[in-house]
């Protein structure tokens, strides 16, 4: 297994500090301390109720710029809370890339729950993705590595992945992979996606329930099916049942989406477990995603 991408750039409190001081001086005098980092951001709590995410990778910066132009009006009208910018930072006081003040969602990473306990979430995530995933205009950012594209497109490199795991059936995954390839192409006018849509991006409240969506750092247009991938990146098979049958009461959705879908989520499943061996609880997910993938058979 390959390891995170490594940060390109050393992101302290006393740095964070002076950006905020900087350009958000109404911020500044609040309490500030490190929350914990993913693939492309650093978090810093900033008081109680607010959190600074700063691009550690270049490659984070148009994704940055790209939340900061469009979701704070995708997600105006909903009513679960976001990581949607609240202020927005720009290059500065020796820091060179876009960054944001968001809201702190309190709760816990739906990654921290066993599969069972969150099923009480599966309805309000299958109705915040009712209310997001609306028509994108032209102008709409593409994703840089397929997300929202055709599964085609990402056929040599889950192949190859699904070939080199070990312990886990390789020729059912490829079966449930082929299966999605085949399924007819989603032909209708490109829709917001968050992207990334995985149980490390939601928050659960104490008793389960939705707390909010996160990280929407791969927000792009394209095909639904890669955001109703949730549903195996979430759930367990009651958990999904109940996030399809919500969805289909809000949106009726064609079985061959639903097919694209289960391949979005072998995708995703099979790149965190081949991507992230120096962060367990990613190469859980990843693992955990690929037997959701098979519970549903081939």
């Amino acid at each position: 297994m390959a390891l995170m991408p490594p940060a390109e750039v050393r992101l302290t409190p006393s740095l964070v500090a002076a950006l905020l001081a900087d350009q958000h001086p109404e911020l500044a005098d609040l309490p500030l301390t490190y929350a914990g980092h993913g693939w492309d951001n650093v978090l810093f709590r900033l008081g109680d109720d607010l959190v600074v995410r700063l691009p550690q990778r270049e490659a984070a910066e148009p994704l940055m710029v790209a939340e900061q132009r469009w979701l704070p009006d995708l997600v105006s009208g909903l009513d679960l809370p976001t990581s949607a910018p609240l202020a927005c930072g720009s290059p500065g006081t020796g820091y060179r890339w876009h960054w944001s003040v968001c809201r702190w969602i309190e709760g816990a990473s739906s990654n921290t729950v066993p599969r069972a306990d969150r099923r009480a979430a599966a309805a309000a995530l299958a109705r915040f993705l009712a209310g997001f995933q609306r028509p994108a205009p032209p102008e709409a950012p593409v994703s840089p590595v397929g997300r929202g594209g055709p599964l085609e497109a990402r056929d040599a490199v889950v192949r190859a992945r699904v070939e080199a795991l070990r312990g886990m059936p390789s020729d059912r995954l490829l079966q449930v992979w082929v299966a999605a390839l085949a399924a007819p192409p989603w032909s209708a006018a490109p829709l917001w996606l968050h992207g990334d849509l995985h149980a490390a991006n939601t928050v659960l409240a104490p008793d389960g329930a939705l707390a909010g969506v996160v990280d929407f750092g791969d927000l792009c247009s394209g095909d639904p099916a890669t955001d109703l991938a949730a549903a195996w990146l979430h759930f367990d098979a009651a958990g999904r049942a109940a996030f399809r049958a919500e969805l289909e009461h809000l949106r009726p959705t064609d079985a061959a989406t639903w097919t694209r879908a289960r391949g979005w989520a072998l995708s995703i499943g099979s790149a965190l477990l081949a991507s992230s061996s120096d962060a367990p609880s990613l190469v859980e997910l990843g693992a955990q995603t690929l037997a959701a993938v098979l519970e549903d058979g081939t």
